[in-house]
């Protein structure tokens, strides 16, 4: 069973104000000039001069800018939703939910475990996920639908923890292979992204490379060091609980990441059970290599 928290605000309501812009018509009039007589140049009165047009003055009216106005009596606590986070990813715009998302870090250089497995290069035109762009913090469905044409885009209930259900846009809904939930911290508006969930069979890449199918050790090469983990649970889910500080605790784009584990199918019960889910372990861990867990979801959230 998937583990998902999410917590989310909605703000709702405002008023968009405008005033027309007022036109003024310029109004000239002006007289006719008379017509003289060119046969008779000794006449001594001279011909009348044309009478000047009227000019009006002309006033200008700037119409106010449009600027929208929220009522702060119209916005919505994040206590009145009630939607827990996933452990790895921490609730934005407040305060995370036990248990927490460690501190991001700096990366750093540190060489990866001897004898690491080489990461497979992504594959040209794979989908991959970045911290920006359609998937910026400020993205929304209607940007993913112009980015991946809406026939591709759907906006429906996906599965979120304990049962539940939460309103997601999801891409490619009916290709396993290249399937994409989005949560947005605002439901009602499908806006501001929350959590992006790349599970099952699902190509996409994360920031920084991660896709799921990636053993402990290729993990490690992509974080250039070791890493901590919480054992496996009930559901036979273990989780990155600390990147220590390595390339994947700080992620361009300024989001995290949440990984889940599941142990190889071949191995034995009581080694996955040994590992229990109260405790943290290191990546570099003989037991946890035994059970050969791999990467089985990922998390991305602002």
């Amino acid at each position: 069973m998937r583990k998902r928290w999410i917590g989310a605000t909605l703000f709702a309501g405002f008023v968009l104000v405008a005033a027309p812009l007022a036109a003024q018509q310029r109004q000239t009039s002006s007289a006719q000039p008379s017509v003289m007589d060119q046969d008779e140049p000794d006449q001594a009165t001279p011909p009348p001069q044309p009478a000047k047009p009227v000019r009006h003055a002309q006033t200008k009216t700037t119409a106010p800018s449009l600027q929208p106005d929220l009522d702060a009596d119209d916005q919505l606590a994040p206590s009145q939703m009630k939607q827990p986070m996933p452990g790895a990813v921490s609730e934005p715009g407040g305060v995370p939910r036990k248990p927490s998302h460690p501190a991001v870090h700096a990366a750093t250089d540190t060489p990866a475990a001897p004898h690491a497995p080489a990461v497979k290069p992504i594959a040209p035109g794979a989908h991959t996920v970045a911290c920006s762009g359609t998937f910026a913090k400020d993205s929304s469905h209607l940007k993913l639908a112009m980015a991946y044409d809406s026939k591709n885009v759907t906006f429906t209930d996906v599965d979120a923890n304990g049962g539940s259900k939460v309103p997601a846009t999801v891409l490619f809904a009916n290709d396993p292979k290249r399937r994409l939930e989005v949560w947005w911290t605002n439901p009602a508006s499908r806006s501001d992204t929350y959590l992006i969930v790349i599970g099952g069979q699902s190509t996409w890449s994360a920031p920084g490379g991660m896709r799921l199918g990636l053993t402990l050790a290729q993990l490690e090469k992509l974080n250039h060091k070791p890493f901590k983990l919480k054992g496996f649970d009930k559901d036979g889910v273990a989780t990155v609980s600390d990147w220590d500080g390595g390339a994947l605790a700080a992620l361009p784009g300024g989001c995290k990441s949440g990984l889940s584990l599941r142990a190889d199918k071949k191995a034995a019960a009581d080694a996955v059970s040994a590992l229990t889910a109260d405790k943290e372990y290191s990546s570099t861990d003989a037991a946890f290599r035994a059970v050969k867990p791999t990467v089985s979801e990922i998390l991305i959230g602002y």
